[in-house]
């Protein structure tokens, strides 16, 4: 098919949006609603709310398979399931990960008094380093979590020398990396233990939920002691723990999307295609491609802006978007060492990030999932590819009421 490559009137220079509705990176993909409202109804009847119930049990069962591994655990969300992980393991100290990242992989080392050491990431992978993890490993170093990114896996095989070498816990988040394979294994199936995410946003959701992936037997048992207070039976409290438990409601829409993994990630695979056609040859924009020799969920659609070459930068591109209703994201601006708290706890250079910096001031994710079809891929690509041929015009816009407000709409969104 041959794609229209003609260029479109912009929303920031004056023209009406593109599209009369936001159109948002990550809106909830859902699965049979029959289904889903059935076994929904099953758990009103029964009554079983929480605690484990038949639906958690099958799909702790179903995510286990999946993953590769004989335990899974699942969560109230994967910001638990990460916090609950890094106690079971035993880290303290120090432990290495990534800056770009979601905030919570770090939140949840510094909210239980554990020194996050944030690492850079490669250049072209977008994940952590190797050679500069072992850089920053010292005597109160722990462990390391890495982060498979945008459904990328990270370097396993190196981190897990790594970590063998130096004697030290290996955790991954893997909350974009559902359904991915890395050398032919299954995501999950890695490190001491692995973190999913079932978070509304996710391609496969359970509302809000997460889930700590094991071949470990005896920490997928803490594990569980952990996120029911420590019961080990009725009024019998073991060990310390907290309230980590995924609801049987959410374990229903969690199986019942989990059954339409495999459509959501063929629309994925769609949008992501279209897209690499659409956005091909448009100056200074680059599509960030999936490694195909391994599973891909096609979760995530990112472009890197060389603002030098578009002409524009990401956060004006990102402003022209906004302005169509295009609600393109920052993922993840800017970077965890430059957030609060850790901005104001560390001292200005404490960090030497520059791929880092660098990835945050030009990537940009762009809507795709159920509610994306061709036709809105088509029309962002065109957008896109407008802007950066009228792209001295859009500079000069800066100064408007158009484009204040799309800016101050931007700015919101990272609140979210």
């Amino acid at each position: 098919m041959t794609l229209d490559r003609t260029l479109r009137p912009l929303a920031v220079l004056g023209s009406q949006p593109a599209f009369a509705e936001p159109l948002h990176v990550g809106r909830p993909n859902m699965g049979d609603p029959v289904r889903m409202l059935e076994r929904i109804s099953d758990v009103i009847d029964t009554r079983r709310l929480t605690n484990g119930g038949p639906y958690l049990e099958e799909f702790e069962r179903r995510i286990a398979a999946l993953a590769g591994v004989d335990h899974c655990v699942a969560m109230a969300n994967a910001t638990i399931g990460l916090e609950i992980a890094i106690r079971a393991l035993g880290m303290a100290g120090e432990v290495i990960l990534p800056s770009f990242t979601f905030i919570a992989t770090a939140h949840v080392l510094q909210w239980q008094g554990i020194t996050p050491v944030f690492c850079d990431i490669g250049r072209d992978t977008y994940t952590i380093d190797p050679a500069a993890v072992e850089r920053l490993i010292t005597p109160r170093t722990t462990g390391i979590i890495g982060v498979h990114l945008y459904g990328q896996p990270c370097a396993v095989d190196r981190l897990a020398e790594i970590a063998a070498e130096h004697g030290l816990r290996l955790l991954f988040d893997s909350a974009h990396a559902l359904g991915c394979s890395y050398g032919g294994r299954p995501v999950g199936s890695f490190g001491d233990a692995e973190v999913f995410s079932f978070h509304a946003t996710k391609f496969v959701n359970s509302m809000e939920g997460g889930a700590v992936v094991t071949a470990d037997a005896n920490l997928a048992d803490n594990l569980r002691l952990m996120r029911n207070f420590g019961f080990t039976f009725y009024d019998r409290v073991s060990a310390l723990g907290i309230n980590g438990k995924m609801s049987e409601m959410s374990a229903a829409v969690g199986l019942t999307n989990l059954e339409s993994m495999d459509a959501f990630i063929s629309v994925n695979r769609s949008n992501y295609e279209r897209y690499r056609q659409g956005l091909e040859g448009i100056s200074g924009i680059r599509l960030v491609v999936s490694d195909e020799s391994d599973k891909r969920n096609y979760q995530y659609v990112v472009i890197d802006v060389d603002e030098t070459a578009a002409g524009l930068s990401r956060d004006t591109l990102q402003a022209v978007l906004w302005a169509e209703n295009v609600l393109a994201r920052r993922y993840f601006y800017p970077g965890c060492h430059r957030s609060e708290p850790y901005r104001s706890m560390f001292p200005t250079g404490t960090w030497t990030l520059p791929e880092t910096e660098r990835a945050a001031s030009r990537v940009l994710s762009l809507p795709t999932g159920q509610a994306v079809d061709l036709d809105a891929v088509d029309t962002i690509c065109s957008l896109i590819r407008s802007a950066v041929a009228l792209a001295p015009a859009v500079r000069s816009a800066a100064d408007t009421r158009l484009y204040r407000e799309a800016l101050t709409i931007h700015d919101a969104s990272q609140l979210a």
